[in-house]
């Protein structure tokens, strides 16, 4: 049994890495895909890898840190499907200088895409569940967002706020039945870690599905079970 069976589901960052193998995997599930990103052609080419496979999955571009785009996707997405019922916020950046060679111009930039855009999403997200009656938002944090090391500062204080956004909203949805959580991925093989300094979160990196499979079964959980946060290391981390 396809465990996603005709829900609504949009994946920002979904161009590629964790977001890409999340649409995919919605896609085998079922689900009807909204896959979004700043790099539109690589959207299209997700879209076209789900099509082929007898999946439904529509490309839109948005930069999750202009508001603006947000509203207009999640307005898009209900005019063309009737309804969200999943809400997968992995858009984000690195930005991988220690706290004290960071200029604000830099830390403005993780913050507006990875913190503000994540508020932006949750904010439009919610309020269209909260109309319908319910739904699912998986907010994408890291393990940088429960730790914190020398050379992922501004990385890590974006990911530490996404936690606090993330028990605060579920603590608001509880009454409109809608489950806000976290995944908190560490070293997974893709362009955000490949973009770190730091060298050991290069090796034994994690594969992408398998961050996706935890988020099919965080999506496909019945109504009266929530996790709150998932932690997702490689094998053998030391922190």
């Amino acid at each position: 049994m396809h465990r996603l069976h005709n829900k609504v589901a949009v994946v920002t960052g979904s161009s590629s890495g964790i977001g890409k193998a999340i649409a995919l995997r919605f896609a085998e599930e079922e689900a009807r895909v909204v896959v979004t990103a700043r790099r539109f052609k690589l959207c299209e080419q997700t879209v076209e890898q789900i099509n082929k496979k007898g999946g439904e999955a529509w490309a839109i571009q948005t930069d999750v840190a202009d508001e603006r785009q947000v509203d207009r996707l999640i307005k898009d997405t209900v005019k063309r499907y009737g309804r969200l019922d999943i809400l997968v916020n992995n858009a984000g950046i690195f930005g991988g200088k220690r706290l004290a060679e960071t200029t604000t111009k830099a830390f403005d930039e993780v913050m507006q895409t990875n913190l503000y855009g994540t508020f932006y999403c949750c904010r439009a997200g919610f309020n269209q569940m909260k109309k319908q009656g319910g739904g699912i938002i998986i907010n994408m944090s890291s393990v940088a967002g429960v730790q914190a090391w020398a050379g992922t500062g501004t990385y890590s204080v974006s990911k530490h706020g996404i936690m606090a956004l993330t028990k605060a909203l579920a603590d608001e949805g509880r009454p409109h039945h809608i489950k806000v959580t976290a995944i908190c991925p560490g070293g997974v093989a893709d362009e955000l870690v490949d973009a770190s300094p730091e060298e050991i979160l290069r090796s034994e990196k994690i594969d992408p599905f398998d961050v996706a499979e935890t988020a099919v079964y965080l999506a496909a959980l019945g109504p009266h079970a929530v996790v709150h946060q998932v932690v997702i290391d490689r094998l053998g981390a030391d922190w």
